[in-house]
């Protein structure tokens, strides 16, 4: 391109730019703008006013530098709980607990159930030292007003699993109203997702005595209304199952969409019966707490934890069984179920 051609390329900005506007000597100095120094004598004092908002401007960049510094530790504390979850995951998938595709056998079928199970687990941990606490609390003379803090605390603590429940239960209902997130043995006394109210005060009525006898009257009394508002939200149930049963299977073949549709919505009741017998439970510990005296409510939590802990050792024991016991159970199972047809023939036939 000619040098005098107008447009010039970036690397040739010098040969194109008017050497009018850059100072040439020390007269054109003056034009540059100038710094003041600190020790200038035109500098004025600052008045109280400027040094307050300089004050409040700095606290402002401290605080703010606070607020930065606990959110980078947020960022990075959540990086490592995420990382150990993943790592919980692939320990379970590892060991067959969990199935991505919800498929048949699989302990874990959503994202949100394991993750309820590895806050249940924490749950736990904290429910064992808790439990120590009470224990010393009862073994050393501990003040009424020092105990009331403990029990309140054990009852907060059973709050938190009716609330991460009821998170739960929005994510996979059939995984809390199943007990997947208990061991073998707690589930054969599970009711829609956790214990029947009534059946734990009959338990606590034998091992809290002696109990006075307003005491005694309060416990039943108590009982007695759980024992119907089970028995409401037992039919209830059984309604909403017979409801989904006539929905799936009546109605032509060619009409099946439509059905689903019905069947989901019918489902999502499911939530609402899970909610309410969580708030029964809840509502039943509570009233134990106000009917009976701090000590007897700390040897309360003792007990409830006691037996809960006692069915998950038995889980154990029997999932741990020795596999030459169970094939020796199994054939002793099924010879003494011969012995007993041949014998009952043989009665049978003897009649004649």
């Amino acid at each position: 391109m000619d040098g005098n051609d107008a447009f010039c390329y970036p690397y040739h900005i010098d040969d194109c730019m008017t050497l009018e506007k850059w100072p040439k000597g020390p007269q054109d100095s003056e034009m540059l703008p100038r710094r003041k120094g600190a020790g200038s004598t035109s500098e004025k004092p600052l008045d109280a006013k400027t040094l307050r908002r300089l004050a409040q401007n700095r606290e402002a960049a401290r605080k703010s530098r606070l607020r930065k510094k606990a959110y980078v530790q947020q960022l990075e504390s959540s990086r490592l709980k995420l990382t150990q979850i993943e790592q919980e995951l692939q320990r379970a998938r590892s060991q067959g607990l969990f199935v991505d595709c919800g498929g048949v056998g699989s302990n874990v079928s959503s994202a949100g159930a394991a993750m309820f199970d590895m806050e249940y687990g924490r749950w736990l941990e904290e429910d064992h030292r808790l439990m120590g606490e009470l224990r010393n609390g009862l073994q050393v003379p501990l003040s009424d007003s020092d105990m009331r803090v403990m029990v309140d605390g054990y009852l907060s603590h059973y709050d938190e699993i009716f609330r991460l429940k009821g998170v739960a239960a929005k994510s996979d209902v059939f995984h809390l109203i199943n007990g997947m997130w208990t061991s073998q043995a707690e589930r054969c006394f599970l009711w829609i997702g956790g214990f029947r109210p009534s059946d734990l005060i009959t338990m606590l009525i034998q091992q809290l005595e002696p109990l006075a006898e307003q005491q005694i009257m309060g416990m039943y009394g108590l009982r007695h209304s759980s024992q119907q508002a089970e028995e409401a939200l037992s039919q209830g149930l059984e309604q909403l199952q017979q409801s989904l049963v006539d929905t799936i299977a009546g109605g032509p073949v060619v009409d099946g969409v439509q059905q689903m549709v019905v069947a989901m919505s019918k489902l999502a009741n499911l939530e609402g019966f899970v909610r309410q017998a969580d708030n029964l439970r809840q509502q039943t510990l509570h009233q134990l707490c106000r009917l009976l005296t701090v000590r007897q409510a700390a040897r309360c939590f003792i007990v409830i934890g006691e037996y809960y802990g006692r069915l998950r050792a038995l889980s154990s024991l029997w999932a741990s069984r020795p596999r030459e016991t169970l094939i020796g159970d199994d054939n002793s199972c099924q010879t003494t179920t011969e012995m007993q047809v041949v014998q009952h023939s043989q009665n049978h036939f003897s009649t004649f």
